[in-house]
């Protein structure tokens, strides 16, 4: 069995990661005098924005959840019942941690850009972001071992190794097809966009959940 490498190594092999972190929490000093009293926070399954915060939340609250995300990584593969298993996907673990961290800075620099007057909202950069982050995640979905942080986790993919190395080998590419056709939306009205995201979503979450039942049973059937 791997051992789990300390907190310290870690956090120097993260250097960068928290680089982008930090730089997050400047460019919020940087903006926050060039910020309104009401900061979009939110935007609609068509990109459109549809929620607004606080200035002070506008300016350190996707720094904050940032920063809050990458303790989770960094700390919860230690509590995990299945921690032995982070060494068999350790490269594709840091890989999600890269793309988790720039996408919430991406979404922070461009809330700032059209909050403060620099650009106007375009909802196709938001559909973009997040249709990139599907294929992203997909593209390494299929090489995530067992455990209870990340991936697919229902009763019988957390149940079964087998099971969820089926639902993942599944979803992989469910994910990639779902980003690439959320971009295709782009290219649509507005309206249709909004729809056809909720169906995107629909299918890559409840697709998976249902074939990890499935093959769940037939691995019970089998073994009896």
């Amino acid at each position: 069995m791997s051992k789990m490498p300390k907190i310290s190594s870690i956090l120097k092999q993260d250097w960068l990661i928290i680089i982008l972190i930090l730089l997050g929490f400047a460019l919020g000093i940087y903006f926050y005098p060039l910020l309104p009293d009401r900061v979009p926070i939110h935007w609609n399954a068509s990109g459109e924005v549809n929620g607004y915060g606080s200035k002070l939340f506008g300016a350190f609250g996707l720094p904050a959840i940032s920063l809050a995300m990458y303790l989770m990584f960094l700390v919860l593969p230690y509590i995990d019942p299945r921690r032995k298993n982070y060494a068999d996907f350790r490269s594709t673990y840091q890989f999600l941690k890269y793309i988790l961290i720039l996408f919430f800075l991406g979404i922070e620099v461009m809330t700032f850009l059209i909050a403060s007057g620099v650009i106007v909202n375009k909802p196709i950069l938001i559909q973009i972001m997040v249709s990139l982050l599907f294929i992203l995640i997909g593209n390494v979905m299929g090489r995530f071992k067992h455990n209870y942080f990340v991936g697919i986790k229902t009763p019988w993919t957390l149940a079964n190794e087998e099971v969820w190395r089926k639902t993942h080998r599944l979803a992989a590419p469910l994910w990639v097809l779902g980003g690439v056709v959320n971009i295709l939306l782009t290219f649509l009205d507005l309206h249709f966009n909004g729809i056809g995201f909720v169906i995107i979503i629909a299918v890559i979450s409840i697709v998976p959940a249902v074939y990890s039942y499935i093959a769940y049973q037939q691995i019970v059937k089998s073994s009896n």
